[in-house]
Parts: C-alpha cells; structure tokens; sequence
C-alpha cells in the first residue's frame, strides 16, 4: 500500500540521519475508503493526488507547530506492506481525517519512492498559511483563502537519490 508521510525539511533530515520515516505509529495518508467515497472518483492516480493532498495540509500542520523549519511542505511517498497502514473506523466520515491512516512498525527511509517538496519560491505563501491555520481552522474564511493559497503551489518530485540535497535545505 502507497502511504503519504507528511514531514517537514528538519523531519526529512533526522529521517535520513536514522534512516527511519516513523517507528509507528505514525500518521500517514492513503487512498481509503472513505477518500475514495469523498473523492468521488475510480482514478487510481487522481485518489493517490488527493491522499497526497492530505498529506500536504498535514505537512503544512507540522510547519504551523514548528515555526523555526524552513516554510516548504514536504511528503514522502512509501509503499509499506498491507495491513501495516490502517484507518481509524471511528473517524471515517470525519472530513479533517479522509486518507488519515495510522502505520504500525517501523518504516525504513530506504523503502521511499519519492519525496515532494515546495520550490522556494512557495515559501512565503506557505508561510502565511501556517500562520493562518488556526484561524482558518476556527471559521475564519479569510485565513482559509490564504490557506488555499498554499495549495496553489505544486509540490515537486524528487527521487531518493535527492534526498540528501533536500537535507540541505533544512541547515
């Protein structure tokens, strides 16, 4: 199964130091049922966007706790064996968890297919919708227009062989 970990550039870092995404559980996000239901869509590649989606606005969570990280959204891009991802049945319908999925045991970096990151050029958009997610989190439609604004911004593909040039950024 294909999980989106979201992290951030000094979470990607201390991945690559200990060549570990998670030790579990960890939170990650995939196509589920309930993305699928929500999603509307039997598009393999349109549900694996979506989850990746999620795992963006996650990312962009961890930058809103962590004010001192570099302001880019990063995703990394793991297949991990079935059964080892699962969803929370009670938080199925929940909109703020579609494609959450908790990952059980421990993740080796070396199992990532890719990483997706912010051009710098996203930074200061990103930025502001890290400082306007709580806001926009509590009904606030103008901080939630600038929340979207991040999402204006692809994130890119990198593969793993570039992640030790992505680790620079977060010094």
């Amino acid at each position: 199964m294909r999980v989106y970990v979201p992290l951030t550039l000094p979470g990607l870092a201390e991945a690559y130091k200990t060549g570990e995404l998670g030790t579990g559980p960890f939170v990650a996000y995939a196509v589920t049922p309930a993305l699928r239901e929500w999603y509307l869509s039997d598009d393999i590649e349109e549900l694996e966007y979506a989850a990746l989606n999620r795992a963006a606005l996650a990312s962009l969570r961890l930058l809103a706790v962590h004010p001192d990280a570099p302001r880019r959204r990063v995703v990394v891009a793991v297949d991990v064996p079935d059964g080892t991802a699962q969803g929370d049945p009670d938080r199925g319908l929940d909109p703020a968890a579609l494609g959450e999925v908790r990952v059980t045991g421990t993740v080796a970096l070396a199992k990532a297919a890719a990483v997706h990151v912010d051009l710098d050029d996203a930074e200061a958009d990103v930025s502001a919708a890290a400082d306007a997610l709580a806001a926009a989190d509590h009904g606030d439609d103008d901080a939630q227009f600038v929340v979207d604004g991040a999402e204006d911004h692809e994130l890119l593909w990198y593969a793993t062989q570039e992640i030790p040039n992505l680790v620079g950024l977060a010094d």
